[in-house]
């Protein structure tokens, strides 16, 4: 398996992962015995972390990726120059 069908692979999993918490949390909220307004403002802040959180790995993500870029591109010009 290349290295490549991997990252899809594990993005794939992450992506379902946060799909799944973020569903979970809600119908937890949502079927809680708690006045309306109350259940509201918890879906509204657990919705926030989510995404901010969400945010955070797919910078983090990003970044590694980046990163594996740029030692590639120079793994390949010091290839080219020998």
């Amino acid at each position: 398996m290349r290295y490549e069908d991997q990252e899809v692979q594990v993005l794939g999993f992450v992506a379902g992962f946060i799909a799944g918490v973020a569903v979970g949390a809600g119908v937890a909220l949502l079927t809680a015995p708690e006045k309306g307004r109350k259940t509201r403002r918890r879906i509204v802040r657990a919705a926030s972390d989510a995404r901010g959180t969400a945010q955070d790995r797919l910078e983090a993500f990003a970044q590694d990726v980046r990163e594996r870029v740029d030692d590639a591109v120079q793994a390949a010009r010091k290839t080219v120059a020998r």
